[in-house]
């Protein structure tokens, strides 16, 4: 898929869930804040508890930018550990690598982060790590490989040049942007996340299931 493509695809799904999912997906919002088709403008039936359930877990799903079987196996866990199942789903989805580098600042967007990883520039702790899922655990320092540092993408995100874009830095993170660095300094709590999701509705699409 073309790099246009996918930034149509991106912006049709944005307006389809009402959120945001790129830099340029929220701009073309302000503009045009309605669904995409030829109905999007008109008012819509109400739709079903399944409808909206089923949205809200998209929603959470397209935020994170990952696959149905992942964000199933990621809720099976949240749903064993104590507490609500709901803030636990959220909190688990944040420590992902990808999310990190994206609170951090690192990248623009999820997808930027992800291409990061795969492509082999982030460390944890000295150590390459090449899978976007991989969970942070509190303590651990992510940071940029020296040999990549250089690199044009790095020097933007250095200078600070996502901030216009991005949520302010969460409080469970603490990052060094001018040297590419960033430590998980706890687990993360939902009401801290900058994430649009009522997560208590996805709990209810899988249990329903």
């Amino acid at each position: 898929m073309s790099t246009k493509s996918r930034t149509r695809s991106k912006t049709r799904l944005s307006r389809a869930l009402g959120i945001p999912l790129t830099p340029k997906a929220a701009k073309y919002l302000e503009k045009r804040p309605y669904a995409p088709g030829e109905h999007g403008r008109t008012k819509r039936k109400a739709d079903s508890d399944y409808a909206v359930r089923l949205r809200e877990k998209q929603r959470l799903r397209a935020q994170y930018g990952i696959r149905e079987a992942q964000l199933k196996i990621v809720f099976a866990e949240a749903r064993r550990a104590p507490g609500l199942t709901g803030e636990n789903l959220v909190e688990l989805l944040e420590m992902r690598l990808d999310a990190l580098v994206v609170r951090a600042g690192f990248a623009r967007t999820t997808s930027q982060a992800r291409q990061q990883i795969v492509h082999r520039h982030i460390l944890i702790d000295g150590q390459l790590v090449d899978r976007p899922s991989y969970r942070v655990k509190p303590g651990q320092l992510i940071h940029v490989k020296p040999k990549s540092e250089s690199m044009d993408m790095f020097q933007v995100a250095a200078a600070g040049g996502h901030a216009d874009v991005l949520p302010k830095v969460p409080e469970y993170i603490e990052v060094e942007l001018d040297k590419l660095q960033a430590r998980l300094l706890r687990r993360p709590k939902r009401a801290e996340v900058p994430i649009t999701a009522e997560v208590q509705l996805v709990v209810e699409y899988y249990a329903a299931r």
